[in-house]
């Protein structure tokens, strides 16, 4: 891979693209670099090694890229439009251009922001008409969804005890910077015996088909109402993080609606799903799975305070942003 710093700043200008945007707009994440250049978004890959991903070859990127083309296709169609080469012609770097094919990226329809429902939620204007939307449209999914007993296996309790442990070892080094010592072993104590406590439970859940093929990164920035409901930017880099229990999946977006202050819409999703699907026992676990989703979340905004490609104001409210999670992560203990 060519020096990821030349390659953004060379996607960074409109003459790099083949549609001539009029301007280019730069987002970044722990694991990729999106350009937004008018009607389409080109989804770069970083070359990072996570320990529960690895992006560092060009092989690795390009498969991936695949992989998240086909499995959003599932609950966003229409948005996902295929992997695109960009290329290297002497110093230029074009976006399915002539030349080396030097990187990929994932080419999508650009989605309008302002119908996502992170921003709707700061502006008041999700309603529980929408929210119930979103249940169905979820419980609907996951009826459909893959179930095998291979996928079982990935999605039991040895696979929830192994994201557990991850957890915990992955922010050992942030302790007293994003998390606070006493959260910390707070946070472990509970985690740990409540699947000691509840090993029966996931045993329940694995048998009776609750371990399905899922979206694994629900939460409400990756939901957007344009022309109908599109949930997009899924896991695709881990099976053992989309193999998971329904209730892991309803238990994210519910915390994220917690995490913007609207426990009211929090509770009205969990009950339309739990209608929608007649799965009454996920309350159980909601709780457990909700403080597990809050400190994923803080985990991964840690991550980028030691991403050199991020600004150090980025990093101060990446900081804020990542308390706040842990904060939540406790409230549920």
């Amino acid at each position: 891979m060519p020096e990821l710093s030349a390659l953004v700043q060379a996607l960074s200008t409109p003459k790099a693209y083949p549609h001539n945007p009029q301007e280019v707009e730069l987002v970044q994440t722990h694991l990729s670099v999106v350009f937004i250049a008018d009607d389409y978004v080109f989804k770069v890959k970083k070359p990072v090694d996570f320990g529960f991903l690895d992006f560092t070859t060009l092989d690795k990127r390009r498969f991936y890229c695949h992989q998240e083309v086909t499995l959003n296709r599932r609950l966003c169609p229409d948005a996902y439009l295929g992997v695109v080469a960009i290329t290297q012609d002497g110093d230029t770097f074009s976006v399915e251009g002539s030349g080396t094919e030097v990187e990929y990226a994932v080419k999508m329809r650009s989605l309008p922001q302002q119908r996502m429902m992170d921003r709707l939620l700061q502006s008041n204007q999700v309603t529980p008409e929408m929210i119930e939307r979103v249940a169905e449209r979820l419980a609907e999914f996951h009826r459909q969804a893959e179930i095998s007993e291979q996928l079982a296996g990935i999605g039991g309790l040895d696979t929830v005890t192994q994201n557990t442990e991850e957890n915990f070892v992955q922010t050992k080094d942030y302790v007293k910077q994003t998390i606070a010592p006493e959260q910390y072993e707070k946070l472990k104590d509970y985690n740990y015996s409540f699947l000691e406590r509840n090993a029966g439970l996931f045993a329940k859940r694995v048998k009776n088909g609750r371990i399905r093929d899922c979206h694994g990164d629900l939460h409400a920035a990756h939901i957007c109402f344009d022309n109908g409901l599109c949930i997009y930017d899924c896991i695709e880099f881990n099976e053992r993080f989309r193999y998971i229990d329904v209730a892991s999946e309803v238990a994210f977006l519910a915390m994220d609606l917690d995490f913007h202050r609207r426990p009211d819409l929090a509770k009205h999703f969990v009950d339309a799903y739990v209608k929608a699907s007649g799965d009454e026992e996920l309350l159980t676990l909601l709780d457990f799975y909700k403080c597990y989703r809050a400190y994923v979340r803080g985990k991964v905004e840690g991550f980028k305070l030691d991403d050199p490609h991020v600004s150090e104001e980025e990093k101060r409210k990446t900081l804020a942003i990542a308390r706040k999670y842990f904060e939540l992560a406790e409230s549920y203990v």
